[in-house]
This record gives C-alpha cells, structure tokens and sequence, in this order.
C-alpha cells in the first residue's frame, strides 16, 4: 500500500509539469452567474445595438479568482444547451478578465435572437460548467453605441385608504412615483367620477393649489354599464411635452407625479347619489426605468440618516421614467449636472448603466447654457469608465470631448474665462449648439439672489444659492472644474495611447492648479476668493478646490473650517460637492452633521415636508417654482456609500476598490454597494471609544484595500491576525475580512 502511495504522489508530480485539462468542477457555486450583455442584465426585453456587444459576469466567490473563460454564442436555444457555438466560440481565453468582453466573431445580425452562455478557469485553474444561457436580441445598428434599457411597470395598491366625511374617498400610494391611474369600477347607470392627483396633503386632504410645480390635477372619467376597467387620461403638460423635453416612448400613456387619490361623483349629480369604492379598486400604475431594489442597502445607528438613505435611493428609481436622466417634472430635459450627480447615486445603489451612458451620448448632440453644465460632461464619462470599465464612450468621443473641457478659453495663464473672445459662434458649433448665437453663461449654483430673480426669495435668505458668489472674468469653480477635466482627459489620453496629448494635458493641469494656488489663495483669511479682482470667498469658491484635490494638505484644514462657516450656503446641487469637500479634509463629523440636520435646508426637510423623491430645492421658499422630484436633490445616495463607507473603484471596472470608512459617531452600521463584478458588503460596530470592529466581504476576481488612520490605531487585526498598523492600508482577500481597530 506504501508503494501505491509513492507511485502515486510520483505520478501527480510528474503530470503536473504538462497541461493537463482538469476536469470541470461540479460545485454549482463554481459557475459564473449574472451574466449581461452591453452591461444589460436581462436583455430579453430590449435590442442590443452593437453588432459587436461586450458580455460580463460575475465570479462566484467560491472561484476566488478567474484565470480564464470561454464563451459560446448561439443561434437557437437547441445548439446552446448542447455547447454548441455556432455564431462564436471563443475557446479557452487565459485572461482574468469578466467585465466588457467584445464579442471576437463575425458580426452579429441586426434584428435577430441569439444565445451565449460561459465557464471559467477558478483560481486553482479547474473549469467549471458553463452558466445557465442568456437570450439576447438585436436591434438595428447605427451610429450610438448604447443600448437602452428596458422599462418595468408596476402596478401599486393604496396603503391607506378611507372614506371621507363627504361622500369621497381618499387613497395614499405611499410613494410619488410617475405614472396614471386605473379603476375598477361598476356601475349600473352613466356617472361622471371626478378624480384628483396631487403629490402633496393639506390639512389630510390632497391640497389643491400647492405652489410651485407641485402637481395637482382634477380629471374627469366618465364611467357607463358593462364596463368596469379605466385607465385615466390625463392631459399632457405644454411645458414638459414641448420640443426641448425627452419625449416618452409612444405606447405609455401621458404620465405624471402623484401619490395621492380623491374619488367622488360630480357635483351635477344628486346627493342622494352614494359612491362605493374599495381600496383594491384602485391601482396606482408607475413607470421606471430597469431597477432591482435588492442590489444596494443602508442602514445604521442613526434612523435620521437612514431615513434620507431610502428617499434617496428611491429618488434614483422614481427619476428614471423618461428612460435618460432628466431634470425633473416642471420640464422633462436633461441637464449635465444633474445628470452628473444622478449617476454617481445611481451607479451607487443599483449596477445599472445603460441610461446613464444613454444620457451621456444625448448630451454630445444637445449641450445646455451654463458653463459649469459643460464642464460636468468629462466627470460622467470619467465615473462611467471607473464604474463599468467600459472604454468605447472614451473612444467614440475623444475629440469631441475636448471641446466641453472648454480648454480653447485658456487666455495664457492657465485658466480659462468665458470673457475669452474665443467663446463665438464657431466655438459654440463645437460644444454642439444647433443654435451658434447663443453663449455659455457662468452660473455657480442655481437659484440666483433674489436680485436677479423676480421670485420673492425669504427676508432672511436673499442671497439665493450662490453665497453672494462675486463673478469675475476667472474665477474660482469654473478652474476647479478645468483642473479636473485636464486631469480625465490626460487618464484618457494615457488610454488611447495618444503619449503627447497625456503630457500635455497633465501639464495643464498641473499649471491651473498652481495658478488658483498663487492667485485665488488668501493666505491671511485662510479660504480661496471667488475669482481674480474681487476678494470675496464664498463656500462655491473653497469647497470646489477642495473637491477636486486642489487644495495643498497645509492649507486642508483651514479651507475646511473658512467652510463651516459658510454652513449650507449652497443648493442641493452644490451639497454634493460640499460634502466631497468636507470628507477630503477629514472632516466627517461636520459632513455626518449636515446629512442628518433637521433644519429647513436639509435633506430630513425634504421628508418632513411630505416629498418621498428629493426635492429640487432644500424648501419652497428657497426656490418658489421647485418641484418635488428632481433626483439631483439626493446626493446622500451616493455620499453614503462613496465617502461616509469611502467604498470606490480605484481602478476601472472595480478591478479594485478602496474603503475608506469615516462614520463619525455612528455606533454601527450595514452597507451592500452594487458594482460591475458583485456586491461589496460591509459591516461596522462600535464596541466602546477604544474598540471597534468591521467585516469587509470582497467579490471574487475583485483586489480591495482598507484604509485608515494610522495615528488613532494602536494594534489592528485581520481575521485575527496582527498586522502593521503604521501603514494605514490592508489588503483585503476575496470573501470575508474581520478587521478589529484598537485606538490609542
């Protein structure tokens, strides 16, 4: 038996040194799963319209790592059960990659149905079996790149419902949401219903005239024997149906925002006339963009914050009807800033990209007025390649993206101004205005003072959104913004292998930084002036360079605290960067402070007021047309996980990641964040002032990082192993980290 024993031990060693196909390993755990395709995760339903489409999946975290795959595309569903690829076989590709695999074989068909499916080589190089199959279909190919999405209809019953003193009836859906409503309805003689929809109760009714672009409308349905459905026609709003809004697809009815119903019979008819409904006669039918709810979640020690969290989150799901992201209700357009901050909290809480990348190509064909608006173009396409690993955005639009730099407008400093005579007609055609008379406008923020409004802005607010920002011909954002779109386009450069421009644009970047460092700096106020000429210094004009790295680790501190200062003396908008700027210098217990306040220039406030979508402005009477479902108002769905976890991608594609948790004084808390390769999940107790304890859970075929302070740990463990806490950084393993922090 001993002999058999060495022979065998003898023979494995010998095998080992020739290329042996090992068997595929039958664990079910080992196969790949949530495959996509154009990052489309069920494209049952929709066309694929690259002839060319990229596949992914994710690595079970049993396979640790993929060392290799191999694809099969299929004609029919019959040679695809039986391995058979006929349209492509890729064989055994030794690549570690899962994310953004382009299709290899001829191009595919428009307007044809296919299948495909894959296995891979885990980290001990044992093949799996392949994946389930996925059916995709494509459509007609064309010049855009992105495949859309498909839309999901949900039909929502009330979650409170009653009969009112009057004779009516009152329903709450629970949340705003963008649809119609139907009923189900008898009746043995013709009637007329009166309906009414609102977002918004006044003294327990749907109040009727609530200001703003709060919607409120009364419908009539007339209703007859032998019929019992009805949808409701609602009458299509001439602002946000006008040529410059998205137009919805034509099978949807006319949508609007609403969250609550009062039904009852028109005043014409008798009194003696009694209406009867249940709650289940009623159905709140809502339109949404793809979106699993399951993907991301939140929650923590404080139940303010978690609160903010889900509207939050919702906001992105509600927002996303029109198919692109658009700015809101009152008029349907897509906005780069808006769309800016609507992907980054999407891309936060569900790994869904198409429509973000959809809007990105809207925007190379339809620009907007303000210059900052411009500047946001390069951010979107740089968070798409972090999030995605996608490259073909970067590659179609290199050249046109230049323009939105606005780096033509450099006047020989370093520093751009839309004073520049360069901002003509033929400047504007490149940014791609049909329209060459119009000129971008600087606008900072949004609502302007009361001044340059002929809204009635509060007494005690009349400085609007722009802290009483002094604009100058340079000045202080708009540069932020270039330095950051100098250091994109110099990654993207490095990208397409174009060396010059890499250095050229990392060298204007460079200078812009040093430039508002010895021009824009105030050394004995401590903060950065608004512009060249003026020494006013508004929170616009410091939290922005803080934003973007601009600022030196010297001067951190006391930008930060010129900050705190200013309080929240910008928008909705402009909180997005506040809050990247107080995390950037450490401070995370300011930032905790301003995403849980209470006050009326919160996100609680939003709550309070009775809004389930964040709103456009912080209050009504900070912006008296506002509406009550402007997704660029929720940018604590992607603070949260983004810097109050500190979990991003490092490299492209979540190839890696970093976490950086700052949770101030939270006690615990619970995080599940979507990316391109699986969730990363997180969980985090404080024991006492001295101890305090995190479980990291990392996807397969994903590197991770953790950082923190090394001057407040005295000893930290992984999975109960000392480790050198004088480095700030672990390396996390796939699946599990128990890391343990013992402060000084």
């Amino acid at each position: 038996m001993r002999l058999f024993v060495q022979w065998l031990q003898i023979s494995l060693f010998v095998f080992s040194g020739f290329n042996i196909e090992l068997k595929a390993t039958n664990n079910p755990e080992s196969v790949p799963i949530s495959l996509t395709v154009e990052t489309i995760r069920d494209p049952r339903f929709t066309e694929i319209i690259d002839s060319k489409p990229a596949f992914g999946w994710i690595v079970p975290q049993n396979a640790i790592e993929q060392k290799a795959f191999q694809i099969l595309v299929s004609s029919d569903k019959k040679k695809i059960e039986g391995n058979i690829g006929d349209v492509w076989d890729s064989g055994k590709v030794s690549d570690g990659n899962s994310v953004n695999v382009e299709f290899e074989g001829e191009p595919l068909n428009p307007n044809s149905t296919y299948f495909w499916k894959v296995r891979i080589w885990d980290s001990d190089g044992i093949a799996t079996e392949y994946s389930e199959p996925q059916q995709f279909k494509t459509g007609v190919f064309g010049e855009k790149l992105t495949s859309h999405n498909w839309f999901q209809i949900e039909r929502i019953k009330p979650v409170a419902f009653r009969k009112m003193k009057d004779g009516s009836y009152f329903a709450d859906f629970g949340k705003d949401a963008f649809g119609t409503l139907e009923l189900n309805y008898k009746t043995h003689k013709t009637e007329t219903l009166v309906i009414r929809l609102g977002e918004k109760l006044l003294g327990g009714r749907i109040d009727r005239n609530p200001g703003g672009t709060i919607r409120f409308s009364e419908n009539q349905l007339q209703v007859e024997p032998g019929k019992t459905k009805y949808q409701l026609q609602l009458v299509p709003d001439q602002r946000n149906t006008g040529p410059a809004a998205v137009a919805l697809p034509d099978s949807f009815p006319v949508l609007a925002p609403f969250r609550y119903v009062e039904v009852d019979l028109d005043s014409d008819f008798p009194k003696s006339e009694i209406l009867k409904l249940e709650a289940d006669n009623l159905t709140q039918v809502a339109y949404f963009n793809y979106f699993d709810n399951n993907t991301s979640s939140f929650t923590s020690s404080d139940t303010i914050l978690n609160q903010i969290w889900e509207m939050c989150k919702y906001s992105q799901k509600a927002a996303s009807f029109a198919g692109v992201y658009v700015d809101g209700d009152r008029e349907r357009i897509p906005y780069e800033a808006d769309a800016y901050l609507n992907q980054l909290s999407h891309y936060s809480v569900d790994n869904e990209y198409a429509i973000a990348r959809k809007t990105i190509e809207y925007f190379m064909e339809h620009p907007t007025w303000p210059t900052e608006w411009q500047l946001h173009v390069a951010l979107l396409f740089y968070q798409d390649y972090m999030y995605t690993g996608n490259t073909e955005l970067i590659e179609k639009y290199y050249e046109p993206l230049k323009y939105k730099t606005l780096m033509e407008l450099e006047e020989g400093d370093g520093l751009i101004s839309t004073k520049s005579p360069k901002l003509n007609g033929a400047f504007m055609a490149k940014l791609g205005f049909a329209d060459t008379t119009q000129r971008v406008h600087d606008i900072v923020d949004w609502p302007p003072a009361q001044k340059d409004t002929g809204w009635k802005l509060p007494k005690d607010w009349q400085q609007g959104e722009r802290d009483g920002f002094e604009f100058m011909p340079v000045n202080t954002v708009i540069n932020s913004f270039y330095y950051q779109n100098m250091n994109i386009m110099a990654e993207f450069a490095r990208l397409l292998n174009k060396k010059g421009e890499e250095r050229e644009f990392r060298k204007q970047a460079k200078r812009a930084k040093k430039v508002i460092n010895e021009k824009l700096w105030v050394e004995e106020g401590g903060y950065y002036r608004d512009g060249i000429g003026t020494d006013h210094a508004s929170v616009h004009a410091n939290m922005m360079p803080l934003a973007f790295g601009i600022v030196p680790d010297e001067y951190k501190p006391k930008v930060a605290g010129y900050i705190k200062t200013r309080g929240v003396g910008c928008s909705v908008y402009g909180a997005q960067f506040l809050l990247e700027a107080v995390y950037n210098a450490g401070e995370a217990d300011y930032a905790l402070e301003l995403m849980s306040a209470k006050h009326d220039r919160s996100w609680y406030n939003m709550i309070k007021v009775g809004s389930t979508i964040a709103m456009e402005a912080w209050d009504m009477r900070y912006k008296p047309n506002s509406d009550w479902n402007h997704a660029w108002g929720a940018a604590p769905a992607n603070i949260i996980p983004r810097y109050l976890w500190g979990i991003q991608p490092v490299k492209p594609g979540f190839a890696e990641t970093q976490i950086h948790p700052q949770l101030s004084n939270l006690e615990y808390s619970s995080i599940k964040v979507p990316t391109i390769r699986g969730q990363i999940t997180g969980e985090f107790r404080r024991f006492n002032d001295k101890i305090e304890e995190y479980l990291i859970v990392i996807p397969a075929n994903m590197e991770g990082y953790f950082v923190f302070d090394p001057d407040q740990a005295d000893e930290v463990t992984l999975n109960s192993k000392n480790v050198n806490a004088k480095k700030g950084k672990l390396k996390l393993s796939s699946g599990h980290n128990n890391i343990e922090i013992k402060k000084l």
